[in-house]
């Protein structure tokens, strides 16, 4: 999962993709809002830090067990200022996932830092979660521009339920001149940025307001999968 913008539902369908897939969630973003504490997970409260002590040591970190969530392997604040340069990462996380013997789903913190760039150079698929809006499509149209020889996929995201016909020429426009596919979009839930559980809502039993956003993030996986 790869954004130069912030706030595009990255974090949300990183966490709901890898729940549904039984992949493992490499959190590599080091802000507070990040898959980590979503997850329960809290730095301040723990002597150790999985990830960092993982790089550290040079050994293959062991995910958290997950209950009705992915397992997690978490960031912690200091990772800002001790992520490894992209190519370090990149083989990092080649190693990890041939160890765990699992799919990996990573989420990145916005823009390019090293860390990023290197999860997005091991990557199979890389993941943009593209909401509509001006300031939102000139971040992409960068991205996709600047790593056209990545292999993307845009997911619009946060989509309204009449969406405006000029974003989604613009974001045709955008994907089409970049020869970068679209995959299965995820709605816009105005009670999903409130939501305080833990669980993934694509876990069984799946409620009913659920059931549109797991549907959808299913469509994804399956995208992802091909």
């Amino acid at each position: 999962m790869a954004a130069y913008k912030g706030g595009v539902g990255k974090t949300t369908i990183a966490s709901e993709l890898a729940y549904v897939m039984g992949a493992v969630l490499l959190d590599l973003d080091w802000d507070r809002g990040n898959a980590t504490r979503a997850w329960g997970y809290r730095t301040e409260q723990r002597a150790s830090a999985p990830l960092l002590d993982a790089i550290e040591a040079g050994r293959t970190p062991r995910p958290l067990v997950g209950k009705r969530k992915a397992d997690l392997v978490p960031c912690h604040e200091d990772f800002v200022d001790t992520q490894p340069e992209p190519d370090v990462m990149a083989t990092l996380i080649e190693r990890w996932a041939k160890e765990w013997g699992r799919d990996v789903v990573v989420d990145t913190h916005p823009g390019g830092s090293p860390s990023t760039l290197g999860a997005m150079a091991a990557a199979h698929r890389i993941i943009v979660p593209a909401p509509f809006g001006e300031k939102e499509h000139e971040a992409l149209e960068g991205m996709v521009t600047q790593l056209a020889d990545y292999p993307l996929m845009v997911i619009p995201s946060r989509v309204p339920p009449v969406p405006p016909a000029r974003d989604i020429e613009r974001l045709r426009r955008i994907t089409q001149d970049a020869d970068v596919p679209v995959g299965p979009p995820v709605s816009h839930y105005v009670w999903l940025p409130r939501r305080t559980r833990r669980m993934a809502v694509s876990a069984p039993p799946i409620t009913k307001q659920g059931q549109g956003f797991a549907e959808e993030i299913a469509a994804v996986a399956e995208a992802v999968r091909v």
